[in-house]
């Protein structure tokens, strides 16, 4: 084939008798099998297990499916195929016997997010792309972008990995004027000619190297978030290593480097002045004055005072604010909405005690960031660690930790970790069979251990899929394990916040 892959950038292009082998039968790989039949191509879809379901739509729009029989794997049929392209869903790593294959055979491997952004102009207009990405806040500071957005009038959704899926987004029959893409770092490493209007690399920490393989193909991997965009690169101020990903990237004439942090912010950032979040990027008179956007209380008043909240709002803020999204609009957005369930959620504030569901932290990064909230903690921690070492999150918080329950099915390297790093910890093991009694076994065993001030905090550091069906599997069943505990002892709901009341 003589680069046609190169000609193909529009939905509009020819891509009648394209032959595309399609990796994984999941929410992905099944809305790219979907776009790729309606554009005419010719696609095998190859899947690690059967979903009768979508097989069945398939086999109506002329898709063959093939399950290989093991991990590792390649069926015949793939060899015979004859593949152009492989689109391949986010859960293949690159060691993955497939895409192995792929590149020994030559066949040029692409993600949704790449097939997505050659597709964007269906309706109309392309739409311009944000990207958010980052170790943790990707899913707030998107849901906070679009609705910044939403408020200056412009026709935005989120997608990707929240909100619409992207392939579902540009065949939006409405269309829409930005989309504010979250994106992993798998999707990141399939990314190839995305040319975002602005992209922000939250933060980088340790997460995902069993799938990436080590810390700097991680990095790097987010980094390309940064690759040819056109006018604004958003960065940490406190994490150097995204500022080194602007950097390195290879953006477009006229593209700014705009930092974003808690602390009084120099020409060209966005930061905290007495209180007050402010813009001093998006402004001509920015040398000698800043646009106020809202408040400490405001963002108090909605549970968003925490430091790593206040950086997703001033990032999602650089976002809107590149789109001239206006401070006022920005504000009545801040104004109007509500974090999502699991970040950081006040569960039950009673005897002086909170309760505190942040299922999402998943890795060690965000579990840190949620430590650092309060100053006297039983902690409960534990699930899929993913190839990262907790050691040091315990050593840094060993004397706000009053003790510890540690969940998930593997817990040793997590309570070798306390042996050595924060011996005088009382550590509790929670071991049951039946993964239903794991939260009422965890508050029985906190509630022995609080006392007035302290903070009962779920932040795993951790995967949930190991005893949970998700993260949000996961808070759920501790929110409902200590109102549960709640109502036990008492039969008032005074205590509860509003919105668990009935």
């Amino acid at each position: 084939m003589t680069n046609r892959l190169d000609t193909l950038t529009s939905w509009h292009s020819d891509w009648q008798g394209l032959r595309v082998a399609v990796f994984g039968l999941g929410m992905t790989g099944f809305s790219v099998a979907d776009t790729l039949a309606e554009l005419g191509a010719s696609v095998l879809v190859v899947a690690g297990a059967h979903d009768e379901d979508r097989e069945r739509i398939l086999q109506v729009l002329g898709v063959p499916v093939v399950v290989a029989e093991s991990k590792d794997d390649v069926p015949e049929q793939l060899r015979s195929f004859g593949a152009d392209l492989v689109v391949t869903s986010p859960g293949y790593p690159p060691h993955h016997p497939l895409l192995r294959w792929a590149t020994e055979s030559g066949v040029p491997v692409w993600g949704d997010m790449e097939l997505a952004w050659r597709l964007r102009d269906k309706v109309g207009e392309p739409s311009k792309w944000l990207l958010v990405t980052g170790t943790n806040g990707k899913t707030t500071t998107t849901q906070l972008a679009a609705h910044m957005i939403a408020a200056g009038g412009i026709r935005v959704a989120p997608a990707g990995n929240i909100g619409i899926p992207v392939l579902d987004a540009v065949r939006d029959p409405e269309g829409f004027d930005v989309l504010v893409v979250e994106i992993s770092s798998y999707q990141l490493h399939n990314t190839h000619t995305v040319e975002p209007w602005a992209s922000v690399v939250l933060n980088i920490a340790n997460d995902h190297l069993d799938w990436h393989g080590s810390f700097e193909a991680y990095r790097d991997a987010k980094g390309r978030a940064y690759e040819r965009t056109k006018v604004a690169c958003v960065y940490n101020l406190g994490d150097p290593e995204t500022l080194r990903l602007v950097e390195q990237a290879d953006v477009q004439d006229g593209a700014r480097a705009i930092g974003f942090g808690t602390e009084v912010p120099a020409r060209s950032n966005f930061g905290v002045v007495d209180g007050v979040l402010v813009d001093r990027a998006f402004h001509e008179d920015r040398a000698n004055s800043a646009l106020e956007l809202a408040t400490l209380d405001e963002l108090r008043q909605r549970g968003m005072a925490s430091k790593h909240l206040v950086e997703d709002v001033l990032a999602a803020a650089a976002l809107a604010r590149s789109l001239d999204v206006s401070p006022a609009d920005i504000h009545r957005a801040i104004l109007d909405f509500t974090p999502d369930d699991h970040r950081n959620q006040l569960v039950l504030d009673t005897d002086e005690v909170l309760w505190v569901d942040d299922s999402k932290a998943t890795n060690a990064h965000a579990a840190d960031a949620s430590l650092r909230s309060y100053r006297s903690v039983v902690w409960v921690l534990g699930g899929l660690l993913k190839g990262v070492n907790i050691a040091p999150l315990i050593a840094a918080h060993a004397e706000r930790i009053k003790g510890a329950i540690v969940i998930g099915e593997k817990r040793e390297e997590i309570l070798e970790a306390f042996a050595q790093h924060a011996p005088g910890v009382p550590v509790i093991e929670i071991v049951v069979e039946d993964t239903s009694a794991v939260m009422p076994r965890v508050v029985a065993e906190a509630k022995q251990l609080v006392s007035s001030g302290d903070t009962v905090l779920l932040a795993p550091a951790a995967a949930s899929m190991d005893q949970f069906e998700s993260y949000s599997d996961r808070g759920n069943k501790f929110q409902q394990a200590v109102r549960e505990a709640a109502q036990e002892g008492t039969d008032t709901d005074a205590d509860l916040p509003d919105e668990t009341r009935d």
